[in-house]
């Protein structure tokens, strides 16, 4: 069974096999963990987006990249649903957190940060995505020995380490 810890801080600062990125549908960078990890990984991390999908991610699913001159080796990219938008489907943001540990455990990953995917711009209530984050994560059935889930605020870590604790 994964070890699931809270982390205050920066996910582009993990030293971990894999950092997850809370991707958009294109694919080819954004804002809010998005950019923070394109920006920090550098040019390759886009160089493979648009190699490897070509027409983008749909929500709920995962892929990987190369890690660029981030300290992981690489990145899982995942389209949560944008709640703000009027995507409110609860089992596609669980999806984000499974199919992430499914390519995880494709790449023999033994090392995992997550942030809280779509609780930033896309809106999601802040305490479900804190639910469904360590449900899904502590639930899931994966060889990854170490998974992260990467706060920025101490608001945010706050909140997963209550749920880690329920």
């Amino acid at each position: 069974m994964a070890r699931v810890t809270a982390v205050q801080g920066d996910i582009t600062t993990q030293d971990v096999d894999a950092i997850v990125n809370a991707a958009n549908r294109a694919m080819r960078g954004g804002g809010g963990v998005d950019g923070a990890i394109h920006r920090a990984g550098g040019p390759a991390i886009l160089r493979d987006c648009v190699a490897r999908f070509p027409n983008g991610l749909a929500t709920g699913d995962a892929g990987w990249t190369t890690a660029g001159d981030l300290p992981s080796r690489w990145v899982i990219h995942t389209v949560g649903p944008n709640h703000a938008a009027g995507e409110r489907d609860r089992s596609l943001l669980v999806s984000c957190y499974r199919r992430s540990l499914e390519i995880a455990d494709e790449l023999r990953v033994r090392s995992i940060a997550f942030p809280l995917i779509s609780a930033g711009i896309y809106g999601w209530p802040r305490e479900d995505a804190v639910a469904a984050a360590v449900a899904t994560l502590s639930e899931s059935r994966t060889a990854v020995d170490d998974i992260r889930i990467v706060a920025y605020s101490a608001e945010m870590h706050d909140l997963v380490v209550a749920a880690l604790h329920e």
